[in-house]
């Protein structure tokens, strides 16, 4: 890396890396280093030292010592450091939390030379690298537990600094908060700001739940294709690749559906996967091209089955997160205690804005939606136009959940048509703060209506739909050879972390959410600095002092260029023959 890329704090630890080297430290050792313990197992098992009798018969505490007290060997990462001459404190924090160490010079320099304490610790360590510590626990005269260090190992050496929060008269300093900064450096946001790391615990939490709960139910958890050659099971627009060895598209999957239902064909009883879907449509704070979603498939249930399934299912994943049924977010406390509220999409509809669609045109539907301010096209069929009034008017209001239910036929191509109610199928929405969390159906079995629902998605695509679905003739196929009646659900995970742990966003429940390309800075190429003169190797100093494009230097007085690029080349002492003032104003010359 060019030096001048580096800030004046990096080149310094680049030094001090330098200089334990030439001591004969590795900065980053490969043997194991053997801890024992954890920062928040030592506080919480940590007991005081019976008392005893000074010289004048008084009770006072016992000194803890490395033969009376516990020893341990810790090792983690050095967030803060107080020196007070021959004795400091530092603050660890290991993967469980953090604790204070005591280091002094003579315990861990117990020979002639003091170079470990003196010149390592003092000087050559910094905020951010990673220590070993051996010593036992005691309690400070302030009361904070601690441990005492009696070997100090260095583990690995920091060469960035880490934006540490500084607080003064209770206002904080130097915040790590940037959205962009915080997800684009996810590493740098888990170590400095309280409170991410445990919203990941809670999101294993979710999904280890989710497991155990349908592991115990006796369905199997299984695999299928993340590239597929026919983008189905939902409605949405796929991302694009291809195959080299079979020289054809393919297509990275929208959802798990038909390949769980080609397990139900082949005679398991219940299926599920937990896995990525990708859908190449928008991003917010709802929604992320690249998510995770849960899929499960029984043979033998119905959507109402599912529902009561679902109620229990998502109760217990509340109380293993939070301890109780309710969690809260915005502000609002969100109840998952069985049962939830049961309600027909149209019914939704029809209380919401006052339209009964069941009885309307595609024409009607269309001039509707426009009358309630909402953008329609022509190619939008029944389906489309429901579910965006729906969407608009309906959606963001149930903040409780509630299972929207009876779906259009239109809105529904997977979906059994209702046992009872003509032009409607039995599959519901799981609503949770305004928000879709699950779908799920009475599956299609027919392969007959299944292929006439098929080529009905192919007409809205003709019209111009792109998240209409393709006929895939070998789910057809399998459908032939016969599937039982069977319940399926999709439950985004991502969204349940974020009704779980509360957060409105959901690039706060993905470790690495997708960004847009980090902004460069622009700079002229090598040809363009040489067409007025500056030499290739003079190029990056200019850069550093600030002119990046040619157009930088003009309006720039030649002394000033002078002083300025000549002044990188003394800070950093780069050892290069500065340019007389005369140079500089043939680069600006040559400008005209």
């Amino acid at each position: 890396m060019n030096i001048l890329e580096l800030s004046e704090q990096e080149i310094g630890r680049r030094e001090s890396l330098q200089e334990l080297r030439n001591m004969g430290i590795e900065p980053y050792p490969a043997a194991e280093y053997p801890t024992d313990a954890f920062s928040t197992e030592i506080a919480a098992s940590f007991v005081d030292l019976p008392t005893e009798k000074d010289v004048e018969g008084n009770e006072v505490p016992a000194k803890a010592t490395a033969e009376n007290s516990r020893n341990v060997c810790i090792a983690g990462r050095m967030m803060g450091r107080r020196i007070m001459g021959k004795a400091a404190f530092v603050e660890l924090q290991d993967s469980k939390g953090r604790i204070q160490v005591y280091i002094t010079r003579d315990d861990i320099c117990p020979g002639e030379d003091k170079d470990l304490y003196n010149k390592v610790f003092k000087k050559l360590l910094d905020i951010g690298d990673f220590i070993g510590v051996k010593g036992y626990v005691f309690r400070t005269q302030t009361g904070e537990i601690s441990v005492h260090a009696k070997e100090l190992t260095l583990l690995s050496k920091s060469l960035k600094p880490l934006p540490i929060v500084k607080y003064k008269d209770g206002v904080a300093y130097d915040k790590f908060e940037d959205p962009e900064l915080r997800y684009r450096q996810r590493y740098v946001d888990l170590v400095v700001n309280d409170g991410v790391k445990d919203t990941f615990l809670k999101r294993a939490t979710v999904v280890r739940t989710l497991r155990r709960v349908l592991d115990e139910a006796g369905y199997t958890e299984v695999e299928t294709p993340t590239l597929q050659s026919i983008a189905g099971g939902a409605s949405a627009r796929p991302f694009i690749t291809h195959f080299n060895a079979l020289n054809i598209p393919m297509y990275m999957r929208i959802a798990t559906e038909l390949y769980l239902k080609r397990l139900i064909v082949g005679g398991f009883e219940g299926v599920y996967e937990i896995g990525k879907n990708f859908r190449n449509e928008g991003m917010d704070k709802n929604h992320n091209p690249e998510f995770t979603c849960m899929e499960l498939y029984v043979a033998y249930k119905d959507y109402n089955w599912m529902m009561s399934f679902t109620e229990k299912l998502l109760e217990e994943v509340c109380v293993a997160v939070n301890g109780k049924p309710e969690t809260v977010i915005d502000g609002k406390t969100i109840s998952f205690k069985a049962p939830f509220k049961r309600l027909p999409i149209l019914d939704a509809i029809k209380e919401k804005t006052g339209y009964d669609l069941s009885c309307m045109s595609e024409d009607e539907m269309r001039t509707t939606a426009k009358s309630l301010g909402i953008e329609v096209d022509e190619t939008m069929g029944r389906g489309k136009l429901i579910d965006e009034i729906f969407g608009e008017t309906c959606e963001g209001t149930f903040i409780q959940p509630t299972f929207i239910t009876d779906y259009p036929v239109e809105m529904s191509p997977l979906t059994k048509k209702h046992r009872s109610k003509p032009g409607l199928t039995e599959r519901f929405e799981l609503m949770v703060n305004g928000k879709e969390l699950a779908n799920a159906y009475s599956e299609l079995n027919d392969p007959i209506d299944q292929e006439e629902r098929f080529v009905e998605q192919m007409r809205l695509a003709d019209k111009g739909d792109d998240e209409a679905m393709v006929i895939d003739h070998d789910f057809l196929r399998a459908l032939q050879y016969g599937m039982p009646p069977t319940s399926g659900i999709g439950i985004g995970i991502d969204r349940l972390v974020m009704l779980m742990t509360g957060n409105a966003f959901i690039q706060e429940v993905l470790f690495f959410p997708q960004m847009k390309p980090e902004p460069k800075q622009p700079k002229a190429s090598m040809e363009e600095w040489a067409s007025i003169g500056v030499p290739e190797e003079w190029v990056p100093l200019f850069n550093k002092a600030g002119y990046y494009l040619l157009s930088d230097l003009k309006d720039v007085k030649a002394q000033k260029l002078q002083q300025d690029v000549c002044g990188v080349n003394k800070k950093y002492k780069l050892g290069l023959e500065n340019p007389k003032v005369e140079e500089f104003q043939s680069y600006i010359d040559k400008l005209q």
